[in-house]
């Protein structure tokens, strides 16, 4: 983790400068901003592993920041929210943030959760997809749904719809995997967050719901049944 480079993006100044001596203390690497518009000039400039952003920025706000980073680049975005059950949560998520957490937050939680996005972008970058990949890759070949629509290499980590290429952050590709190693059966949303995002713990299931619907407008909005009181199915 001492490599680690994370982009921290708050405009409290109290906030800010805690969690950043928290972060460097823990073995991170803090470049810290204040504001939406030098956000962004930070991470084009160093491009971090990981960007920590706040909702409610001034500039320009963390939603439309995260929109901006996932524009260009696949790095894990995690918001931080002053309320769980507000709008600018979900509409983190549609913007393509992989998870998100509420202030006031123990700075133990925090790191948990950076780890665990952290663990998953491994798993989806490259070298060893975890135990989905390992699961669904079988002979190794591409696997293939449906009509022969949508393929799945498993182990060169691409997706093709229709011949084409999709881009695919790696929260998605690490739940299009997990459906992938179970085609036609059921998997609870509680299953796909701890399978997906590491969570122990019970955790907010809009996160799952969010993604499918990010996954679903990417390789077909047919191709992931809802299947409802239970969970989501992949079609094989």
């Amino acid at each position: 983790m001492a490599e680690t480079h994370v982009l921290f993006v708050e405009d409290d100044d109290v906030i800010r400068e805690a969690t950043q001596l928290a972060l460097e203390r823990d073995g991170f690497r803090v470049t810290a901003m204040p504001d939406g518009l030098s956000g962004l000039d930070a991470f084009r400039a160093h491009r971090p592993d990981i960007a920590l952003l706040d909702v409610m920025l001034p500039g320009m706000d963390g939603v439309s920041l995260c929109r901006r980073i996932r524009d260009e680049s696949t790095v894990p975005v995690i918001m931080l929210s002053a309320r769980a059950d507000s709008i600018d949560v979900v509409l983190g998520l549609e913007a393509g943030a992989d998870d998100y957490v509420t202030k006031p937050f123990d700075g133990s939680v925090l790191m948990a959760r950076i780890r665990a996005v952290l663990r998953r972008f491994g798993h989806a970058a490259g070298s060893g997809a975890g135990d989905a990949a390992g699961e669904a890759a079988g002979d190794g070949g591409p696997l293939v749904f449906g009509d022969g629509d949508l393929e799945v290499d498993t182990e060169g980590m691409e997706v093709r719809r229709g011949g084409e290429p999709v881009a695919l952050t790696p929260t998605e590709m690490r739940l299009l995997l997990e459906f992938s190693s179970a085609p036609n059966t059921v998997l609870s949303r509680d299953k796909l967050l701890e399978r997906v995002w590491d969570y122990g713990w019970g955790g907010d299931t809009r996160v799952v719901d969010v993604h499918v619907q990010r996954l679903r407008a990417k390789i077909g909005q047919d191709r992931i049944e809802t299947v409802r009181g239970f969970g989501y199915k992949l079609r094989g």
